[in-house]
């Protein structure tokens, strides 16, 4: 079981960064104005989150940031239609409309557009999907079938997470943290404007979570993970290129059930994706 308690404090500082509306800005909106979020999920094309045909679930920055969420799967639990259960310290089991399990291989995942499921037996590995939540734009929970759009693996739901366009993520911004089960995190992000039509951003994060409690002892399964990426918008070319989990290492001890030296798993992995930007 995971420890009953979770102590952590945060530092964060942005600079250039756009402000968002005011209370007063707010205030003076109508309802319709309020509730006219846009949505790409359903229907694979921009629509108003109140004309949508399907079960959806909008989880926006101002969210994330509020809940506290280090991760994605953290973030994850502000959606009602999905099950979300932490595993170890490292794995974690996320479904929808039942069937959860570690291995579950009935929920399609994006980020920025692209699958992440492994074709191993076509689950996600949701310690891999690390990113910087200051750089989530917003996540689109689908309950429900969405095979016929979005064909395989959409049997139970859709997982859809957009991060912000490196113009939209200009500046510096700092973040930290400690705590009794998150024991140490820090992540960094910069984004600077090149030229007229080229912007990009960097950024570098790392943790050290603590084992889990199994009983009156460790479960010695702590991880502890550094990562970094970028991002670039070349708008003369219509050309977003995206490099992530670049530099990637991972800790993960764990201990079999007969009693022996620890184990240390470690890998190191990364990608970069390219593709035209959306007129």
């Amino acid at each position: 079981m995971l420890p009953g308690y979770y102590l952590c404090f945060i530092v964060r500082k942005a600079l250039s960064q756009a402000p968002g509306p005011s209370a007063n800005e707010l205030k003076k909106l109508s309802m319709e104005e309020l509730m006219n979020i846009e949505v790409t999920s359903v229907s694979r094309r921009p629509e108003k989150l109140t004309e949508a045909a399907s079960a959806i679930q909008v989880i926006i920055q101002e969210d994330i940031r509020r809940s506290g969420a280090k991760n994605v799967p953290e973030a994850l639990r502000l959606a009602s239609n999905l099950q979300v259960a932490q595993v170890n310290s490292s794995q974690w089991a996320i479904s929808a409309r039942g069937f959860n399990n570690v291995l579950a291989n009935k929920l399609l995942v994006l980020i920025d557009g692209c699958t992440v499921y492994t074709p191993m037996y076509a689950g996600v590995f949701w310690d891999v999907q690390n990113l910087l939540l200051e750089d989530v734009d917003r996540i689109e929970v689908i309950g429900g079938p969405g095979g016929t759009l979005w064909g395989a693996n959409a049997v139970n739901g859709v997982i859809d997470i957009t991060t912000k366009s490196a113009k939209d993520s200009q500046g510096l911004y700092v973040e930290g943290g400690l705590g009794s089960e998150l024991k140490r995190y820090g992540g960094l992000r910069y984004g600077a404007k090149l030229t007229k039509d080229i912007f990009f951003r960097a950024y570098g994060m790392a943790f050290n979570r603590g084992s889990t409690i199994n009983t009156d002892t460790s479960a010695r399964d702590g991880w502890r993970m550094g990562q970094g990426g970028f991002r670039m918008i070349i708008k003369a070319l219509e050309l977003n290129i995206v490099g992530q989990n670049l530099l990637s290492d991972q800790h993960t001890e764990f201990v079999p059930s007969s009693p022996s030296p620890r184990k240390i798993q470690r890998g190191v992995y990364g990608k970069i994706v390219w593709r035209f930007l959306e007129s």
